[in-house]
Parts: structure tokens; sequence; C-alpha cells
């Protein structure tokens, strides 16, 4: 079935990138970059090979073994696809909530969010390293009665739709935007502005962010800056090594620092990102916090 949804997928997502091109060159909208779509070109790449040749631990092994000792199996197609659909969406949350609360985690996710630029090419911009640990959030699936390669093809379906939403050029999607993840939700993610940090972590449902309160909606441009694309330092020297390792190498940098407790090197590394035992550096909610006070406790203008 996922080779099925490969050979289904691929034209459109030629079609849509093209298009996008197209679209951005005609309106001089500078949506694309030759460097930057080479970079989002080679990160898929790392991940695809290191899911490829890691799926027969994580699928034919470690999640064959769960639903060997499935507890439940539901019958009905229709309950059993539309369940999966919702359970695997809902487990991926959290899965990139903590990527972006645990530095350790955070720095394979971050590849993702180091571009500058938002167009669907930034979609495959993949975090190399994590299908190394996302099988273990999925472990409930099989134990539940979900077979591990529908557990497989139903995360790359919802990807699908993860890549269409990495775009500009779609403003408001109407009634999707109280359920769906949509574009405009999405842009948020991407956004390094103090307020968009760490919000709207779904990927294919927003119900899950307004349930936990990760939530928050594009603002328009006459009450706040536009949106920032990026990291909220971003990469001065862009290479095929630094692009992947360089928050590795700064949590080693910062944990092994001299004067240092037991206690804070973990938290450099298992601390939220951008934490910092004398201050000089700030987390998502630290800089969230200063620019309310900025503006006297208000998000907009």
């Amino acid at each position: 079935m996922e080779r099925l949804l490969v050979l289904f997928s691929t034209p459109y997502y030629i079609v849509i990138i093209l298009a996008e091109i197209i679209l951005s060159n005609a309106r001089k909208l500078h949506l694309y970059s030759l460097q930057d779509t080479l970079s989002n070109l080679y990160l898929m790449l790392l991940n695809a090979l290191l899911d490829v040749g890691f799926r027969f631990f994580y699928a034919g092994i470690v999640l064959a073994w769960a639903y060997n000792h499935r507890i439940f199996e539901i019958k009905n197609p229709w309950l059993y696809w539309l369940i999966l659909l919702v359970s695997e969406d809902f487990l991926f949350y959290w899965l990139h909530r903590f990527d972006h609360n645990i530095r350790f985690f955070w720095a394979t996710h971050v590849t993702h969010h180091s571009s500058e630029k938002f167009n669907f090419s930034v979609g495959f911009r993949s975090s190399v390293f994590q299908p190394l640990y996302r099988f273990i959030y999925f472990l409930p699936l099989p134990f539940l009665g979900f077979q591990p390669m529908d557990v497989v093809f139903i995360f790359s379906a919802t990807q699908i739709w993860g890549i269409f939403v990495h775009t500009e050029l779609i403003q408001k999607m109407g009634f999707l935007e109280m359920f769906m993840v949509t574009p405009s939700h999405h842009r948020v993610h991407h956004g390094s502005n103090p307020a968009y940090l760490d919000k709207n972590m779904g990927m294919f449902l927003i119900i899950w962010d307004k349930i936990f309160g990760t939530f928050q909606a594009e603002i328009p441009a006459a009450y706040y800056q536009p949106i920032r694309y990026g990291l909220t330092s971003n990469l001065t020297h862009i290479n095929p090594v630094n692009l992947v390792f360089h928050e590795w190498i700064a949590i080693f940098r910062d944990a092994s620092k001299p004067g240092l407790s037991l206690s804070q090197r973990l938290k450099y590394i298992f601390g939220p990102p951008g934490w910092s035992h004398d201050g000089h550096r700030k987390t998502s909610e630290q800089l969230r916090q200063e620019e309310l006070m900025a503006n006297n406790g208000s998000l907009i203008k």
C-alpha cells in the first residue's frame, strides 16, 4: 500500500512545487532559493535512507511483536482506519511536542525548522534521525490491534497533508481551520516570532493543539510583526555536516562547560531548547514573556 501511495503522491509533489515556483517568480515573491531547495532534498534523502534501512527493525520486529501481543482487534474496516488515523495523529502530536520541548530531541528536529523559506519543498526538509525513535510513540497502536504496516502507511498518508500545508500562497481554508492543520496554522508553527514558538504541533488535525493549549492563530499583519521563518538564531554556516549536526555540537559545547553542576549539564541536554544556566540565551517561553512585557501584556500592537 505504501508503494502505491508513493507512486500516487510523487507526480502530485512535482506538480505543486513547479506551480509554486512559477507563481513565486511571476509575483516576485522569492519563495525559493537554489541552496535552500537542495538542502531540503539532501535532508529528505538522508531521512529516507535511514527510515528504509531501519524499517525491518522497527516495523518487522518491534511493532510486529506488539501486534502479536495485541489486546484488541477491530473487525469493522471503516472503524479500523478511522481510529487508526485519529490515534496516530494524536501520538504524533506528542512526538512533535516533545521534539520541541526537549533539547536532546530538538537536536534532531531542528533541521526541519532551519530553513528561512517556507514553501512546499520545505515539507521534505526532514528530521533526519527521527526514524530511530519515532516508532516508540506508535507502539500503543499495534497493541491495540493495528497492523505494523498499516501504522507505517497511515503515517505516510498524513505526511502528504503535512507537506501540502507548507506554503504561503494559500491563506485561510474556511471551516477546515476549525479542526484540520492548514497552511495558516503551519506558517505559525514555522515562525520564529516569540508568539509563534512551539505552537501548532499537529500534522493532520489541529484539535490536539486546541485541547492541550499549544494552539496559536496566525495574527493579521496589521496587529503583529510578519512571520520570520527559521530559528531564533539562524545558521551562519550551511554545509552538509553543520546542517545535520549543528545542534548536537552546541549541546556538547554547552554541557561540557567547566564549573557546571551535574543538574546544569543535564538541563543543557534534556531541558528546553534555549535554556542556559546564566541567562545568556532564552527559552521559547522566556522570549514570549519578554515580548508580552514589552507590549504591556498583549501580543498585538
